[in-house]
């Protein structure tokens, strides 16, 4: 199995390479796009974007109040923004996409999962708004080797995942091996491996999944 080790520079080229695709995107929309329903529940694309925004900026401040990235402070961020136009909200993730790369290495790894869940979140605007390919694109190789080091440093430990995606010679492994423990299979596209462990929905994707519960690979959960 392929184990993928802890690259610093990672987080910062995954949110950069982001960068350049969503942010075209979301200055190209109307601002009635921005009020569209995504899959996080009770979230619009507004309110992703200004979660996302929030937790970049917070993490350049090096602001890591008690209850960082809980529900709570979550729904804090995007209430403090509220009256921001939509172009106030892009910039602010703009620059986050630009700059966080750094700090979040400075941390050796403990805060690459902010970068993976930047990284899906922006599929979670485009599948709102019924884009193909909306959790694939320029940033998915980045992302797949984020995944690894992001599975180990989580409860996702104890579970170790094979994962033969579509396409790739090399696998993937999640998770830590253990001997009490034998690996899980996944065998599919890497979009649908992506999906599950974020706890997106996967309704109608296929896929063969064995050794594992689906919400047992929810990284985020």
């Amino acid at each position: 199995m392929t184990e993928t080790k802890h690259d610093p520079e990672l987080p910062g080229l995954l949110l950069r390479t982001e960068r350049d695709a969503l942010i075209p995107l979301l200055r190209s929309r109307p601002d009635r796009d921005f009020e569209v329903y995504t899959c996080c529940p009770g979230w619009t694309v507004r309110h992703v974007l200004a979660h996302c925004g929030a937790a970049l900026i917070r993490v350049i401040e090096g602001r890591f109040e008690k209850d960082v990235f809980s529900p709570e402070a979550n729904d804090r961020d995007i209430a403090e923004r509220a009256a921001w136009s939509n172009q106030q909200i892009v910039d602010e993730l703009e620059r986050g996409m630009a700059e966080a790369g750094p700090a979040i290495a400075g941390f050796g790894g403990e805060l690459d999962g902010v970068a993976l869940g930047e990284w899906i979140h922006a599929g979670d605007v485009r599948e709102a708004w019924g884009l193909e390919g909306a959790y694939a694109g320029a940033g998915l190789p980045h992302a797949l080797a984020l995944m690894g080091p992001v599975s180990r440093s989580r409860h996702f430990d104890g579970v170790p995942l094979h994962a033969d995606l579509d396409g790739l010679d090399e696998p993937l492994t999640l998770g830590s091996p253990s001997g009490d423990h034998p690996p899980a299979r996944y065998i599919g596209d890497a979009p649908t491996l992506l999906r599950l462990c974020s706890g997106r929905p996967v309704i109608g994707a296929r896929y063969e999944l064995a050794g594992v519960g689906e919400r047992e690979l929810n990284l985020f959960g």
